[in-house]
């Protein structure tokens, strides 16, 4: 065996056992981190045929459910689809959805191998394009319609570099009946991965958005946040904004020291209101 192979070897060994599923990126674990069981779930990784390979992630569903149960798309954070992610989806299983978080970073890296953000953000995410996301996301939500996810009722939430995806999500596909975004970035430059930002497209959003943010945000200042609500407002849009004055970014990230308790669980109860008041449930 070579010198590289066993390198390799041994950092999928960190990632997946002593890191107990969480990113390396994201090390050390908050105490504070929530795990959810699969008792009366399924669970599994899914194979989803995109059109350029196999995409692999995360599902969890009611176990023997007696009727299609609605789907929700999760879209991960900027670490992919790690332990968090994945305890998001049993919890929308054990609330009754068909949850699926596909791996979008898959073609490009391993997002749990690098040990600091900004070695991450030059080896995988700064090789993903806004439209191969949106793809895998339709091939996503094809793979959870096959596997019987009702379409009919389906939504899509994203955390952090997901919420500004949900965003884009929910103004291409137009099926989604409502959908929600953590702290997702709202502005910025564009590039040829990055053509537009949700401001930038709130004229084709016919899909409500609840947006939640947090006031003490260092990375996504109250004034963008501000210019997206009065932006909504002009364009007569059914979405909404929450603000957490207290919270700041990755406010539901329990395994993490931004994670804040009463937001979360606010943020969390008002998002399942969201998805029932708009057909979601």
């Amino acid at each position: 065996m070579t010198q590289d192979h066993t390198s390799m070897n041994r950092r999928h060994l960190l990632a997946a056992a002593g890191c107990l599923g969480f990113a390396l990126a994201v090390q050390p674990v908050a105490a504070s981190v929530i795990h959810t069981d699969s008792q009366a779930l399924e669970t599994g990784i899914p194979d989803i045929d995109t059109a350029n390979g196999i995409m692999p992630g995360y599902f969890a569903k009611p176990a023997n459910a007696k009727s299609h149960p609605p789907l929700v798309i999760v879209i991960q954070e900027i670490f992919g689809v790690h332990e968090h992610i994945k305890d998001v989806c049993r919890r929308l299983a054990k609330q009754g959805y068909f949850a699926v978080a596909p791996e979008l970073y898959f073609r490009h890296g391993d997002p749990a191998l690098p040990a600091d953000i900004d070695t991450l953000l030059r080896e995988v995410v700064s090789k993903v394009s806004d439209r191969e996301i949106q793809d895998d996301l339709d091939a996503a939500w094809r793979w959870a319609g096959a596997q019987g996810a009702d379409q009919t009722r389906a939504a899509a939430v994203g955390f952090c570099w997901g919420g500004r995806q949900a965003w884009l999500y929910a103004s291409h596909n137009h099926q989604l009946k409502a959908a929600a975004a953590w702290y997702g970035k709202l502005e910025g430059p564009t590039s040829d991965l990055m053509l537009r930002h949700p401001l930038d497209i709130v004229q084709q959003l016919d899909v409500p958005v609840l947006g939640l943010y947090g006031g003490q945000d260092q990375s996504i200042p109250l004034a963008s946040v501000e210019r997206m609500r009065a932006e909504l407002k002009r364009t007569g849009s059914e979405s909404e904004i929450i603000v957490y004055p207290d919270a700041g970014h990755g406010f539901n990230a329990d395994y993490r020291p931004s994670y804040n308790e009463r937001a979360a669980q606010d943020g969390w109860r008002k998002m399942l209101d969201w998805f029932a008041r708009h057909g979601a449930r």
